[in-house]
């Protein structure tokens, strides 16, 4: 990163950066749908609950919550519940600085205070400052300043998982639509299925072969939610020819089958809904 003040090479301008600030009652559509980008949400007034990856999270003012590129999300005003919205491109911020694993926690005390002035102050300068040279190395910085508070109220990181383990969540990410065999897995590393299996184990308490499973029906949930592409599409695109095959291994992993998982969801995916600016386009945070 180019610091304050330091020239860029050969007189480069600055890349514009993703980062939006709006409120939540400003993000129009209440449906499911796919982030391309990261999402803090700061819950200012009123209480309910928000979805990341299918996953409730029940909210109050002070609940800080994080998602992911690629996860699912659900947002919810119900009951009078606001929040501020920070979003940016994964480029905008390294990944060493932002506190991995959890998504979500409840501040307080001087904590709250902290991060609500971080946050607040983003918001007047995204304002204040739009257009100006000096702009999007300004939000950048208070991106980073905002993520390492976070990073320290969150404490210590969990022990580190595997190596082995690591690599192999990056191979799945890569290749779950084309095998969920754990043998190619472990040819592709060069280990046996037995140390790829030992080092599941270890950090998820679960077999190389459910860890394979579990991120294919995972994929699975978030296609059927977020978007209106026909189940059998959705199964030939995870790497099932035939329907009734994806049909069994989704029944097998959620307890239902796509048909009755996507039926009983509430609400349409936001892409089906009415046109105007929405959470999937590149420039929907640029707009607010």
């Amino acid at each position: 990163m180019v610091g304050i003040g330091q020239a860029r090479p050969g007189n480069e301008p600055a890349r514009p950066s993703g980062i939006g600030a709006t409120t939540l009652s400003d993000v129009p559509g209440d449906g499911p749908h796919l982030l391309d980008r990261n999402l803090l949400l700061l819950v200012t007034v009123g209480q309910g609950a928000q979805e990341i990856d299918f996953v409730r999270h029940d909210c109050r003012p002070g609940t800080l919550l994080w998602a992911r590129p690629g996860q699912a999300i659900r947002l919810s005003r119900r009951a009078g519940l606001d929040a501020v919205v920070v979003s940016w491109h994964p480029e905008d911020l390294p990944d060493h600085w932002q506190p991995g694993g959890r998504c979500g926690w409840q501040l307080a005390g001087e904590d709250e205070d902290a991060v609500i002035s971080e946050v607040s102050q983003l918001m007047v300068d995204r304002e204040r400052h739009a257009g100006t040279p000096l702009a999007d190395d300004l939000l950048r910085h208070q991106l980073t300043v905002l993520m390492l508070r976070i990073a320290l109220i969150a404490g210590d990181p969990a022990p580190p998982e595997p190596a082995v383990f690591q690599e192999f969540r990056k191979a799945i990410e890569t290749g779950y639509s084309r095998s969920r065999r754990v043998e190619e897995y472990a040819q592709l590393l060069g280990c046996s299925v037995r140390t790829l299996t030992r080092a599941c184990l270890a950090a998820t308490g679960r077999s190389a072969k459910q860890v394979i499973d579990d991120r294919v029906a995972l994929q699975a949930r978030r296609l059927l939610a977020c978007t209106e592409t026909p189940i059998a599409d959705i199964g030939r695109a995870l790497g099932f020819p035939e329907p009734t095959n994806f049909g069994r291994f989704f029944h097998r992993e959620t307890g239902c089958s796509p048909g009755a998982f996507r039926a009983a969801l509430p609400g349409p995916p936001l892409e089906a809904q009415a046109p105007g600016p929405h959470l999937l386009r590149t420039t929907a945070f640029h707009t607010f």
